[in-house]
C-alpha cells in the first residue's frame, strides 16, 4: 500500500526515524483540507515511547479538525537540525515522514499527559507548566496519531 523509499541509499533506520520525533520538537500536519486541497500545520508533538504514537495539542475547533473529522488520513514530516562536514556549506539533514491515523482524544488524564510531556519538551518551568494546565487546559484538543508507515532519510543540500 505504501511506497517503497526511491532513494533507498538515503534511508535511516527506523530506530533514527523515533529518535528524531523524540528530539525534535515540531512537525508539518498534512491533512486533506477544503476541496481537496492539502492543508500542512506546524505542529508541535511529543513522541510517546509507551505506544508508539505521536501526540499533539490544539484549538477545540478549526480547519485541522474538520478536516480530520472528513478523513484521518494525515501525514506528519519531522526535520532535524542538521549539520554541516568541516569545511561545506551543503546542510546535512534527517527527515522523517509518517503516515497514520489521527484520533481525537477524549480521556481526560490522557489529555493532562500529553499537554505535560509537550510542554517539557520545552520547558522544566514547573510553575509555568501547572499556570497553563489550570487556566489552557479546558481549552485544548489533543491528538493522537496511530503510525501506519514511516520513513526516513539523510539528504545532502549539494
Amino acid at each position: 500500500m505504501f511506497r517503497k523509499m526511491r532513494r533507498f541509499k538515503q534511508q535511516i533506520t527506523e530506530g533514527e526515524c523515533i529518535d528524531i520525533l523524540k528530539e525534535e520538537p515540531r512537525g508539518v500536519l498534512s491533512v486533506i483540507g477544503d476541496e481537496g486541497y492539502p492543508y500542512g500545520i506546524p505542529l508541535d508533538h511529543w513522541y510517546c515511547e509507551e505506544d508508539g504514537k505521536i501526540y499533539f495539542h490544539g484549538a477545540k475547533e478549526g480547519h485541522k479538525l474538520e478536516a480530520i473529522r472528513k478523513c484521518n488520513k494525515v501525514s506528519y514530516c519531522v526535520l532535524d537540525k542538521g549539520y554541516r562536514k568541516d569545511g561545506d556549506w551543503a546542510l546535512n539533514i534527517k527527515s522523517v515522514i509518517v503516515f497514520g491515523r489521527m484520533r481525537i482524544v477524549e480521556d481526560e488524564d490522557k489529555k493532562r499527559k500529553i499537554c505535560t510531556e509537550i510542554c517539557r519538551k520545552f520547558t522544566d518551568d514547573e510553575a509555568y507548566l501547572q499556570h497553563e494546565l489550570e487556566n489552557a487546559f479546558p481549552r485544548v484538543c489533543c491528538l493522537e496519531l496511530t503510525p501506519e508507515h514511516m520513513t526516513g532519510k539523510l539528504v545532502n543540500e549539494s
